[in-house]
């Protein structure tokens, strides 16, 4: 079985953070989302995986991944020229994927519980396709699942005006090579799209074996700033405290990583929080389900529920900074203003701003 993890797309929902980086690469509690993805793969087994890129961030996320030595898996990059779905994603991938089943991964999901069950299962089973669903509040932003009786896929929409049920599909597939066929007769759908709620809709209606189960544990979507901080808490909230770096008369609580490199100085941290390598935390306040990049100073400040990427910047900050998304580079300059109020900040790479 071959893996196939799409990191393509434009993110335009987390703007001004995608500006210069693939969605994929921004860091959840220390690590791009993308590792997690490949990880689950590894995890399962899985050791030969293709990478679709778009033309404008291919580039960062090969040096991202390397050869994928670092993780013992072969991988294979793919570009897909213009954002045409998920479908068409995997039409781009056809000659790679040749005649092996595989397990398709959107690579800015974030899923907790792995996917090796899923993997078991298929190769026991032997169906058309397995897929991943949960329970969401608006089934309109997403593709929609409708079973019948006894668990079966019976009908799949995508993003219904009406849906016809509150099962949303996760960004986790396992396939057959039966859904090549399926994928082949597809037209662009109303969003200029080829679906793949409509090939999976393809099988089903060909009377092909398909296999649905709800996520263990959580599941996330990570499209917008908001999806990103609550990730991050959900990963931060089952970390192991671990500290490799300096403290120096500071008071570090609860489940925090605290990486090599990293100093901590007359600060507080309260965790869960991850502290990166090479990072300074002096005379701060870091409060709990925060992250802090590589290389990131932190400095007369206060924030908590919050993510800075490497290399970013708070310094004398009177305001308490409070579900913010800083990216690389970001300088934020308090100048040591007496006001102290809560400040929501979410600053692409290399911004910087006065306060």
């Amino acid at each position: 079985m071959k893996g196939l993890i799409l990191s393509g797309g434009k993110g335009t929902r987390l703007r001004p953070l995608t500006h210069t980086r693939a969605k994929q690469l921004i860091p959840i509690a220390g690590k791009p989302n993308l590792f997690y993805a490949l990880e689950d793969l590894l995890e399962a087994g899985i050791r030969d995986v293709g990478v679709i890129l778009s033309p404008e961030t291919g580039d960062e996320v090969r040096e991202a991944l390397g050869d994928g030595s670092r993780w013992g898996v072969n991988l294979t990059f793919i570009v897909q020229e213009a954002p045409l779905g998920i479908a068409h994603a995997v039409m781009t991938a056809r000659d790679y994927l040749g005649d092996s089943p595989f397990v398709l991964y959107l690579g800015d999901n974030l899923l907790s519980g792995g996917i090796r069950h899923l993997v078991e299962e298929y190769q026991q089973t032997q169906p058309q396709a397995i897929v991943l669903l949960t329970e969401v509040e608006d089934p309109r932003a997403f593709g929609v699942v409708v079973l019948d009786a006894q668990g079966r896929v019976v009908r799949l929409v995508e993003k219904p005006k009406e849906p016809p049920s509150n099962l949303a599909l996760v960004g986790v597939y396992l396939f057959s090579p039966a859904i090549h066929d399926v994928i082949a007769t597809l037209k662009p759908s109303g969003r200029g799209e080829y679906e793949i709620t409509e090939a999976i809709q393809g099988l089903v209606e060909r009377g092909q074996k398909v296999v649905a189960h709800q996520v263990r544990g959580y599941w996330k979507d990570t499209g917008k700033p908001e999806d990103l901080l609550d990730a991050n808490r959900l990963v931060l909230s089952q970390v192991t405290r671990r500290v490799e770096g300096e403290l120096e008369h500071a008071d570090v609580v609860g489940e925090v990583v605290v990486e090599p490199g990293a100093r901590i100085v007359r600060s507080t941290v309260r965790g869960p929080a991850f502290i990166g390598a090479g990072s300074l935390v002096e005379d701060s306040f870091i409060g709990p389900y925060s992250a802090i990049g590589k290389g990131a100073k932190v400095i007369g400040s206060e924030l908590e529920y919050s993510i800075l990427m490497d290399q970013a910047e708070v310094r004398q900050l009177a305001y308490r900074l409070d579900a913010s998304i800083l990216g690389h580079g970001v300088v934020v300059d308090g100048q040591g203003s007496t006001r102290r109020h809560t400040l929501q900040l979410v600053l692409g790479d290399r911004s910087q701003v006065k306060l």
